[in-house]
C-alpha cells in the first residue's frame, strides 16, 4: 500500500493550453461532483496501489483479526507515507473493534478513512486574503518541487476570478527559472516583475509589492529561489524577503505557501520543518499528485506542523490546481477501490 511513487526532477515545460476553450468553461469554484472527479483522476495511481496492497492481506472469504493479521497490516501501512502515528492509530482501531472477528477489506478501509480524516480536518483552512489592497502570497520550496508551475496555476486561478495578478520572479540566480515564469505569466494573463541576474531577491519582492499597491493589483505572488532546507544562507534570505514585504504591508505576506512534491515521501517532513522555521509557512501546496502513489505524505506533514494543505496539483495544465478538501480527497482515494 505504498500510498504515494513517480519521479520528476524538475518543473515541466509549460504545456499548451487545451483547445476549444475548455479552460474558460471551468468555473472558478468547482462544484462538488467536478472536484471529486478531478481528485479521482489525479489519484488513479494511488487508488490502484492502495487496492492491491490492502486486498493482498485478505483471503476470498475474509480474514481473522488476530496478532498475525495486525502485524501484516502494520507492515503494509508503514510502507506508505501516511506516517507512523496514523498507521498505528489504524492498527489500534482495527484491533480494538474487530479482534477475533473475520473481516473484509472494507472494514479496514473505513478505519483508514476515519483516522486520516480526523488528522486532515484538524488543519483545514481556506486561503487567507487581504481585507483591502493586494493579497501577497510568498511561495517557496526545494528545486524541482513544482514551485514554478504551482505559481502559474495559482495565478491562473485568480485571473479566472477576474482579479489582476502580479508575479515577482524572485529566483534571480537561475535565468531559466525567470524565463519559465515569464512564459507562464503570459499564458495565464498575469503581469511579471523581474530583476537583473543575481540581484538581491528581496529587492524584486520590494518592487513587486510596491507596484501592486500603487497600481491596484488584487494579488501579488512572490517566487523565491528553489533551495534545500539545509542551505542556511538561503533560508535566511527567505526571512529577509518576508521582512521586506511586511515593511510595505504590515500584515503581509498573507500566505506563505510551501510547495511539496508528492513523490518526496518522508523527506517532505524535513522540508516543512526547515522552511516553516525560516519563512513562517502558513500552508502547503502538494504538487504532482496526479502521477504519484505517495500523496499520503500530506498526513504527517499536516500533523507534525499544523500546516493545512491549501491546494493540490492534479495535472500539468494551468487549470490543474484544486483547493484541498479532506473529505473529497479521502472519498476519491478510497471510493470504489474494492468494488
Amino acid at each position: 500500500m505504498a500510498l504515494f511513487r513517480f519521479n520528476r526532477s524538475q518543473d515541466p515545460t509549460p504545456p499548451e493550453e487545451p483547445a476549444g476553450g475548455q479552460d474558460e468553461s471551468r468555473a472558478a469554484e468547482e462544484p462538488r461532483a467536478g472536484l471529486f472527479s478531478r481528485f479521482r483522476a489525479g489519484l488513479e495511481k494511488t487508488v490502484q496501489v492502495l487496492n492491491t496492497d490492502v486486498r493482498d492481506l485478505f483471503k476470498r472469504e475474509g480474514r481473522l483479526v488476530d496478532e498475525e493479521f495486525l502485524s501484516d497490516l502494520r507492515r503494509t501501512l508503514v510502507r506508505t507515507d501516511m506516517g507512523p502515528s496514523a498507521a498505528e492509530a489504524i492498527v489500534t482501531d482495527v484491533g480494538q473493534r474487530l479482534r477475533a472477528r473475520v473481516v473484509d477489506p472494507e472494514v479496514v478501509l473505513d478505519s483508514i478513512r476515519t483516522q486520516l480524516g480526523e488528522r486532515l480536518r484538524q488543519t483545514e483552512a481556506p486561503l487567507a486574503e487581504a481585507a483591502s489592497g493586494p493579497t501577497v502570497i510568498l511561495v517557496t520550496g526545494v528545486n524541482g518541487s513544482g514551485k514554478t508551475t504551482s505559481i502559474a496555476k495559482l495565478a491562473r486561478r485568480f485571473t479566472k476570478q477576474g482579479r489582476r495578478v502580479l508575479v515577482a520572479a524572485g529566483d534571480t540566480f537561475r535565468a531559466a527559472a525567470v524565463e519559465q515564469l515569464a512564459t507562464w505569466a503570459g499564458r495565464v494573463g498575469a503581469e511579471l516583475v523581474r530583476g537583473e541576474a543575481n540581484v538581491d531577491p528581496a529587492s524584486v519582492a520590494h518592487r513587486a509589492v510596491t507596484r501592486a499597491v500603487e497600481e491596484g493589483y488584487d494579488v501579488c505572488i512572490v517566487d523565491t529561489a528553489g533551495r534545500l532546507q539545509t542551505q542556511s544562507n538561503l533560508m535566511q534570505e527567505l526571512g529577509k524577503i518576508r521582512r521586506v514585504i511586511a515593511k510595505q504591508i504590515p500584515e503581509a505576506p498573507h500566505e506563505v505557501l510551501l510547495v511539496i512534491d508528492a513523490t518526496a515521501g518522508q523527506n517532505a517532513i524535513s522540508q516543512a520543518r526547515g522552511f516553516s522555521e525560516a519563512a513562517g509557512c502558513t500552508g502547503i501546496v502538494l504538487a504532482k499528485l496526479d502521477g504519484s502513489a505517495r500523496g499520503g505524505v500530506v498526513v504527517p506533514v499536516a500533523e507534525a506542523f499544523g500546516l493545512p494543505v491549501k491546494f493540490v496539483g492534479l495535472g500539468e495544465s494551468a487549470d490543474d490546481l484544486a483547493p484541498f478538501d479532506p473529505g473529497e480527497f479521502l472519498d476519491a482515494l478510497l471510493a470504489g477501490g474494492f468494488a
